[in-house]
């Protein structure tokens, strides 16, 4: 899995490539960490290159979700293709993610 990063004012764009599994997800763990510490509060995370999201990849964004909250941050997530949007509909986590079909979107509701 590859990580890149950008910045757009005070909103930090991410964009992971590759799939985001039980060995993948202690990377996107440990970048998510670094945006923390960081005190970044916006987060977008582009999905348009992950092919497949596991439960752990899920749990890990769910984390990330709690710890934001508690910083009164948010993150969006975007571009998902139709097979990993499908695993967050049928764990009913669509409703918990604010999830755009593209990166204008996400960027524009901030």
């Amino acid at each position: 899995m590859k990580i890149t990063e950008e910045k757009k004012d005070d909103i930090v764009i991410c964009k992971v490539q590759g799939e985001v599994n039980l060995d993948t997800s202690p990377d996107l763990r440990k970048k998510f960490d670094s945006f923390i510490s960081s005190n970044t509060k916006k987060i977008i995370i582009n999905f348009s290159d992950v092919p497949y999201i596991d439960s752990s990849g899920l749990a890990t964004l769910i984390e990330l979700l709690q710890r934001l909250r508690k910083i009164d941050g948010k993150f969006r997530i975007c571009n998902m293709s139709e097979k990993v949007r499908s695993i967050f509909e049928i764990t009913k986590l669509c409703k918990l993610f604010e999830i755009f079909d593209t990166q204008s979107a996400a960027l524009e509701n901030f």
